[in-house]
């Protein structure tokens, strides 16, 4: 039989044991992102796999809002997070405190995800537009880019789902 774990199984931290906590030394950066539930959503994978910041770009919507709070559930609270003008502002923030760029986009040159060797190294992962993308100055301002396979018709993950995918990749194999 199974049967779901309590809430005391889950061990489950407090904001701010959380804050405290270590982290996996990724930086998520959203530019222009449009929709605030996937922003929410960013917001709850980026607390799921501990990452160390999220960085909110351009137009991106940012907290306090109800529509990103009904999709993150608190991980706004846990999460350290921070907008910037531009994507090129996120970049330099990043790459002054030694994070690696990759741009998660698919483009001529790209590494497939499940080529790529992290070794819990500082990284910085950008994810774009959900219609246009990473911006053309971002991909050319990137140390590189990766980019998931796929199989289907569409050729088109949501941004959410994306960066869960990126994330558990990354973490899985650190």
């Amino acid at each position: 039989m199974i049967q779901r774990k309590t809430m005391d199984e889950l061990e489950r931290k407090t904001p701010e044991e959380f804050k405290k906590s270590d982290k996996h030394p990724i930086i998520v950066i959203l530019d222009d992102v449009r929709s605030m539930q996937n922003v929410g959503s960013v917001f709850r994978s980026c607390d799921a796999f501990a990452v160390t910041a999220l960085y909110l770009c351009g137009y991106t919507p940012q907290p306090p809002h109800r529509d990103i709070h009904k999709t993150a559930l608190g991980a706004t609270d846990t999460v350290s997070w921070q907008h910037y003008p531009t994507v090129i502002d996120a970049i330099n923030a990043a790459r002054q405190d030694g994070y690696k760029i990759l741009a998660v986009e698919q483009a001529h040159n790209s590494m497939l995800l499940q080529e790529l060797k992290y070794n819990n190294e500082k990284t910085a992962l950008i994810f774009g537009n959900e219609v246009t993308g990473v911006n053309e100055d971002a991909l050319l301002t990137a140390d590189g880019c990766i980019e998931i396979p796929q199989w289907g018709a569409k050729h088109s993950i949501n941004i959410s789902v994306c960066v869960g995918v990126v994330l558990w990749e990354l973490v899985r194999t650190a």
